[in-house]
């Protein structure tokens, strides 16, 4: 059944290229980046679905928000019904997008698909059309040569996912029960150019902002003031050391280690004459899971209080962000062996459960305490000007997911 599958995805490229075509050409942009929301899009998506595949199920979770027209953001759900509903295999994709940013940067229309060797140029079409068009034609495939699904097959399309998942996956997480400890759930959203990369966990997220107050002098007379610049450098040397106070190492992650580093510097002194009262830089922290943020804060404060008793100055910090990370999907779970198995079907390889240092849906159904994984073949060009996506990794993607639908285990 899987060689007949797998043919019929063959042919599906044109029915592909449509879809992304008629997607990209529906700007989803919430009301964060100026946009009017995702339902026109969402209104397009559902009747393709039903049109193309015909759900037995299609379910709305819509979360009022008055800053678009439509006052609501939409969350659909479409199951189809397999031979036992023991447990569900859900892939989630986000019907928002990104703005395209600085279109003299592009080379051609952000919104009108351009097709070239191979690649499908367009804001949207990698991130994350890519992850709803998959899916779609697995079972579109599936449906049209009379396949049973073991499982019943739910695809969620949320809105937000861009702007923090709130109207999106975390208010119908809130609101429903859909999910189930057994169930798969599969998040194309991220993942590595060669497919091998299967997410199953995240560090925490920690930005913090580090203000250190000295005294403002002229540049000739250095005594007369307190040099916030030199001190805030010299306070970025101290603070390396947190790699060594927090040495933990876990080889799921790359790099496998807890990583602090200075990164935004804001501006002091307009003019070079001038010693700095006032230094701001940030740190990007980047932490294993187990490790508590309180303890970094703990020992960042020490490390602090020593270089303003050192300098006499004053060192104030303040969160920019601050998310701890969620409890990882096991490296053994069902839906990861189930994943590698359908991964090394389509394309040859051995994919591994990794984890990332950046942050993904995911988060949210594993808080909830639902194994979600991340996976998809894809170039990374989210977010980046001439985005695109490719006709062979669609469809290669497509067959992994028929693969992944069609297992009985």
């Amino acid at each position: 059944m899987l060689k007949d599958i797998y043919e019929k995805i063959d042919s599906y490229s044109a029915g592909m290229i449509d879809l992304q075509t008629r997607l990209t050409a529906i700007p989803a942009l919430g009301p964060e980046n100026d946009g009017v929301g995702e339902k026109e899009k969402a209104d397009f998506l559902e009747k393709w679905m039903a049109d193309e595949i015909g759900f037995d199920s299609v379910d709305h979770y819509d979360a009022p928000d008055d800053r678009v027209p439509a006052g609501i953001r939409p969350n659909i759900v479409a199951v189809m019904k397999g031979a036992s509903s023991e447990r569900k295999v859900w892939v989630m994709g986000h019907i928002d997008v990104v703005p395209p940013g600085d279109l003299e940067k592009w080379n051609t229309n952000p919104w009108e698909v351009v097709e070239k060797d191979g690649k499908l140029y367009g804001r949207g079409t990698e991130d994350d059309q890519h992850g709803i068009v998959t899916p779609l034609f697995a079972l579109k495939a599936i449906k049209e040569l009379g396949g049973t699904l073991p499982y019943d097959v739910g695809v969620v399309l949320v809105s937000a996912e861009e702007t923090g998942s709130e109207h999106g996956i975390g208010y119908l997480l809130e609101k429903s029960d859909l999910f189930g400890e057994k169930d798969y759930i599969i998040v194309p959203d991220a993942g590595e150019p060669d497919g091998s990369m299967i997410e199953v966990a995240e560090k925490s997220i920690y930005w913090l902002k580090v203000e250190t107050a000295g005294k403002q002098c002229h540049a000739s007379t250095p005594a007369a003031g307190v040099n916030a610049h030199y001190v805030g450098a010299h306070l970025i040397t101290r603070l390396h050391a947190l790699h060594e106070i927090f040495p933990t190492v876990d080889e799921v992650f790359d790099p496998p280690i807890s990583t602090f580093q200075a990164t935004k510097k804001e501006a002091n002194v307009p003019n070079i004459n001038t010693i700095p009262g006032d230094d701001v830089f940030y740190l990007d922290m980047r932490i294993l899971p187990g490790i508590d943020l309180g303890d970094v804060d703990a020992e960042i404060r020490k490390i602090c209080d020593g270089v303003e008793k050192e300098f006499g100055v004053k060192i104030t910090l303040s969160s920019a962000q601050k998310e701890e990370a969620a409890p990882a999907t096991p490296a053994d779970a069902p839906v990861v062996k189930a994943l590698a198995a359908a991964i090394k079907d389509v394309y040859k390889i051995e994919a591994k459960p990794m984890g990332i240092g950046g942050g993904t849906v995911a988060a949210f159904f594993r808080r909830a305490g639902l194994p979600a994984v991340v996976w998809s073949k894809i170039e990374d060009t989210c977010h980046q000007p001439n985005e695109y996506t490719t006709v062979e990794n669609m469809v290669g993607d497509t067959k992994v997911f028929a693969n992944l639908f069609m297992q009985k285990g």
